[in-house]
Order: C-alpha cells, then sequence, then structure tokens
C-alpha cells in the first residue's frame, strides 16, 4: 500500500475516501460502512505534502485549489476524518497527523508587545466588511453561549453576554477593565445592563475605531471609553476585569506575567471573570495551519496551565465552566453566512482567501465537536469572601440581564 494509503487507512476506523490522481487513476481506502467521499488531487506533489506534513497540507493544498473534494465540502472530510478519531476515544491515530513540537514554540515564540500587536494586525485588521458578512449584528468573535442549540446566533451570543456579566456580579458605579476589548460590544452591554463605567483595552487600530464610534452612537463615551493598548502597560485598579476571547494570544510563557499583572489591576475585594479557548487534557503544539495563515502567535491553553499559572500569583479560581459544544454550534452559524456570502468575499479578496477562510471555521468545527477543544469560563477573585458563598446570585443575575 502506498504511504498516502497507510495514512488514510490508519485514520479510518470506518468510511472511505477515494483519491482520484492527476491523470485519473482512482484509489479507494478505509473500510466502507459509512459516509464515502472522493477528493481530487491536481499534481502528484500534494501526496508528498500530505504525508510530510497533513496538518498544514490539508489546508494549504485545499485553499490552493490543488486538493478538491468533488462530491461533498472540506467540511465533510474533515467530519469524516475527525469522526472516527475523536479526543475522548483515545485517538491513537492522530499521532499519525501531529507535527511539530511543543517545546520549539515555546522558545521561539514569546509574544513579547510590539509582536502581539503586529499578529493582532495580522487578523483583527482585515476589512471590516468582512466580519459583517459573517458575525451577529454585534459582532462577537468568541464563542456564544446557547441555552439550546436551535437558538439563533443572535440569541445565543446576548446570552453569552448576560452568562459573562452574571459571573462579575456587577454592581452600578464600578470600574470595569476589558482587556481584549473587540469591536466594544462587550464594553457597551456590560455598561448597559448594570451602570458600569468600562474601559476596553485593544491591539488593533481598526477595531479601536469601531468601538469608538460605536461609543458615541450610543451616547455612552463618558462610561465606555477605548484604549489603543497592551494590557501589559495598563495602570490604575479596577473592581472587574474581564477578558473575552484574547487569552489565546497570550502565549504560554506570558501566562504568569498575565495573571500577576491582573492581580495587580484587581481590587482588593475584586473579581475577573475569563473567557478562552481551551484545551481537554494536556496542552500541545498549535495547529500549524492556524498558526501560519490565521492567528500568528497563538497557543490554546489546557486548564492545569491557566490553574498553574494563577495559583503562582494567588489569584484564586472560584468558579469554573466548560462550554463543550457552544463553539461548534457558533462556529456552524458563522461557516453557514461565510459560505452564503461566498461571491462578496471572493470579490473582497479572492478565492484562495475564501478557501482559506473555508477551511479555518471547518477545522474550528470539528476541533471543538471531535478534536481537543473546549471553551473555559473561568472566574478569579483576590480574597475568597468577595462572593457569595453559592452561585445562586449568578442565575438570579442572567435571568435579569436577558430580560434586558
Amino acid at each position: 500500500m502506498s504511504l498516502i494509503g497507510r495514512l488514510i487507512g490508519s485514520l479510518l476506523g470506518q468510511g472511505q475516501i477515494t483519491i482520484v490522481m492527476p491523470d485519473g487513476k482512482r484509489s479507494t481506502y478505509g473500510p466502507g460502512g459509512g459516509k464515502a467521499l472522493t477528493v481530487r488531487i491536481t499534481d502528484r506533489k500534494v501526496l508528498f505534502e500530505l504525508v510530510r506534513n497533513p496538518r498544514l497540507a490539508v489546508g494549504e493544498t485545499y485553499m490552493d485549489g490543488r486538493l478538491i473534494v468533488e462530491d461533498g465540502t472540506i467540511l465533510d472530510l474533515l467530519e469524516l476524518i475527525t469522526t472516527n478519531n475523536r479526543w475522548e476515544d483515545g485517538g491513537n491515530a492522530r499521532k499519525a497527523i501531529k507535527k511539530g513540537k511543543l517545546r520549539w514554540k515555546r522558545l521561539f515564540g514569546r509574544n513579547r508587545a510590539a509582536k502581539s500587536k503586529r499578529n493582532v494586525a495580522h487578523h483583527y485588521d482585515l476589512k471590516d466588511e468582512l466580519y459583517e458578512l459573517f458575525l451577529d449584528d454585534d459582532r462577537q468573535y468568541s464563542c456564544a453561549y446557547f441555552t439550546d442549540p436551535g437558538n439563533s446566533l443572535e440569541q445565543a451570543q446576548a446570552d453569552k453576554k448576560a452568562h459573562i456579566a452574571a459571573k462579575l456580579h456587577l454592581k452600578p458605579g464600578q470600574r470595569v477593565l476589558d482587556i481584549g476589548s473587540g469591536w466594544g460590544g462587550t464594553a457597551i452591554y456590560l455598561h448597559k445592563v448594570a451602570g458600569v463605567d468600562v474601559t476596553g483595552v485593544t491591539l488593533s487600530e481598526e477595531q479601536l475605531k469601531v468601538a469608538r464610534r460605536r461609543a458615541e452612537e450610543a451616547g455612552v463615551s463618558e462610561h465606555v471609553r477605548f484604549e489603543l493598548i497592551d494590557y501589559r502597560s495598563v495602570t490604575g485598579t479596577f473592581d472587574r476585569i474581564v477578558s473575552v476571547g484574547m487569552f489565546e494570544h497570550v502565549g504560554a510563557p506570558h501566562y504568569v506575567e498575565f495573571f500577576a499583572k491582573c492581580r495587580e489591576l484587581l481590587a482588593e475585594d475584586g473579581v475577573m471573570l475569563l473567557h478562552t479557548i481551551g484545551k481537554y487534557g494536556a496542552a500541545g503544539a498549535s495547529d500549524p495551519f492556524t498558526d501560519k495563515y490565521l492567528f500568528p502567535g497563538y497557543h490554546v491553553p489546557s486548564l492545569s496551565e491557566m490553574v498553574t499559572a494563577s495559583e503562582k500569583v494567588r489569584l484564586i479560581a472560584s468558579d469554573v465552566e466548560m462550554l463543550r459544544l457552544h463553539y461548534g454550534y457558533t462556529l456552524r452559524h458563522w461557516l453557514e453566512r461565510a459560505t452564503k456570502a461566498r461571491d462578496q468575499i471572493v470579490a473582497m479578496y479572492d478565492e484562495r482567501f475564501f478557501r482559506m477562510w473555508e477551511f479555518y471555521l471547518a477545522g474550528g468545527i470539528v476541533a471543538f465537536e471531535n478534536g481537543a477543544m473546549n471553551n473555559y469560563q473561568i472566574q478569579y477573585i483576590r480574597d475568597r469572601r468577595a462572593l457569595p458563598i453559592t452561585r445562586d446570585y449568578m442565575a438570579e443575575a442572567e435571568a435579569k440581564y436577558r430580560g434586558n
């Protein structure tokens, strides 16, 4: 059997993949009994790239139009592979597609302030119109919260903000720091529902412009302001700190630094809520396609990494919630909307960019539904008496905020 045949065979416990070569020759691999797909390759080099580094090559060759799923979508192909290799089932065959060493990433992948700004600009300073095509109306670019899997994206993102606000135990007039404030939706929401004053910090110049404009249009600029500044340069004291979808860009070498800075900024009786993509089990090397094309310098943390780092600066993890399937639901909405807007995205960029974006979203879906990815919400405090001794206050506040 060929190398590509052995690779596919090691990944498929059921189902089949037929490879169509440039000369038209067809070879079918897998035991059958499930989904069957046909994949055409346009040049023989694709086979060598797939065997050498499959985690990167599947995305690159699809993006370049050299790997074509003839009777389905790239999501169908990724689902066929990953449903046969779910993380919780042991995923022994996953070793066949893992390349790269985490220790090299940690040695050379430090996110110093200047580099962090460049990494953020690489993704978040794309055209505003792109994000308008697939995000909800509030431009929430992070995991939504589905109280029902059938909810709309708009409803799930609104419920996410209420879920987070409830865990912050907010009181009118408090000072809140939003680390990684994006397009400003969360900061404006917190002021609206709880009467708090919010300072949002970001490294994206494009997001900053939008956030400031939105605060001005909402008439809340005196209470919600945004700054272009690295979190490490923030000064002052805040009653509450919230960070949604930013921690993934901190980098493992900076975790203790991050939590130490948050502790420094947090009032003695303050509360912090960290919302981040995370991994089951131990953290591993970053996905090479995502690191190269989408989020350079990112690192997805394990729960143990975060808790170990925060323990070193005496932050108390007062509440931990794992959102297991919510990001998969979120990404399915984003992919559906992006696919419907394909012509607009191609006109905005080109076909190659669209296929890159499609692979990014499809890869995210299977990572959260079958792979090692999930989403964590961790509430931190400095003083064990800073919050009520039961979680009832969260449910009460969340119900109130959802009614607003």
